[in-house]
């Protein structure tokens, strides 16, 4: 498939907090876009854009080339493609799903064999980078399925993203993804503790982050995440409810390969407590929160000594 615009017809399904931004690119590349999102009020900005509302993800398929979908949960994946209502029944012969949502490399694997089995072509793509990378479109993108599809859609990977790789068959993205969250996982845990080791310490944080940040220490969540935990803002990138759902999927996964990662499973521990905390509508960073309640740490910390 010749993917350009205006002759390519995309949809679109899910607006959360990194699919809005990520559509807005392909409409501002001229690409003509029908959308749907559970909360209708989520697609505004978008159809205020130019995007087209459409009833159901089937509505969606039936006027699309290319659908993506972004959605939450395994479950929400399972009923938005392969559901009585699901993008599978609406596209035509030829048509590409693009599965966004980090979700199980089985279920992948699952939609894809569904998809070649009427003539449709399926990709697992989940993405990091959080919000800041969705709205600047330097997502990093992990891609599984048809090589030769991946390579058809490449001029839509560029809009969304900085990094694009390739790993292989179908599923092959949702690994990439789910190694992502290990590593990201244990990189939290380290800097809210740092963190909070800081200020116990009666270090003025906004140095210690400005010296830490360009050493050996270094990374994206201390870097992005650090200065707005600094700051008290605690607004989700990512949410942890969808945080504790993919490091979930990796123990699974982990169960099924006979592989112990006591790290990870510590780390899915602590953001558990979080969630049952009542923030697990918070993003990652939240962390920090828990973490500090249970040291008796008012946060936002003062730079005063405490």
């Amino acid at each position: 498939m010749k993917i350009s615009p205006p002759s390519t017809r995309l949809g679109w399904i899910g607006t959360g907090v990194m699919g809005r931004s990520m559509c807005g690119h392909l409409i501002q590349a001229g690409y003509p876009v029908t959308v749907f999102n559970r909360t209708r009020e989520k697609t505004t900005a978008l159809v205020e854009a130019g995007a087209k509302w459409a009833d159901s993800p089937l509505e969606v398929a039936k006027q699309s080339d290319v659908v993506f979908t972004m959605v939450g949960y395994p479950d929400d994946v399972r009923a938005t493609i392969l559901g009585d209502q699901g993008v599978l029944k609406g596209l035509q012969n030829g048509g590409i799903l693009v599965d966004m949502t980090s979700s199980q490399p089985s279920l992948a694997i699952e939609i894809a064999v569904a998809a070649s089995s009427l003539g449709l072509h399926s990709i697992d793509a989940p993405v990091s980078g959080g919000d800041i990378g969705a709205r600047e479109a330097r997502l990093s993108i992990m891609i599984g399925g048809e090589e030769s599809t991946f390579q058809d859609l490449m001029p839509l990977w560029t809009l969304m993203g900085k990094t694009i790789q390739y790993h292989g068959k179908a599923g092959a993205g949702q690994h990439c993804k789910l190694t992502n969250q290990i590593l990201v996982g244990g990189i939290m845990i380290s800097m809210c503790e740092a963190l909070l080791y800081a200020y116990r310490s009666g270090a003025n944080l906004e140095s210690v982050l400005t010296s830490v940040s360009s050493g050996a220490a270094g990374s994206w969540s201390l870097s992005n995440l650090g200065p707005r935990i600094l700051r008290g803002d605690f607004k989700p990138g990512f949410y942890v409810e969808h945080f504790v759902k993919d490091l979930g999927i990796a123990i699974e996964e982990c169960k099924r390969m006979k592989l112990n990662l006591p790290g990870l499973e510590i780390c899915e521990q602590l953001y558990r407590t979080v969630q049952a905390e009542g923030d697990g509508r918070l993003g990652t960073q939240s962390l920090l929160l828990s973490l500090a309640r249970r040291n008796q740490i008012q946060w936002p910390a003062n730079q005063a000594t405490p």
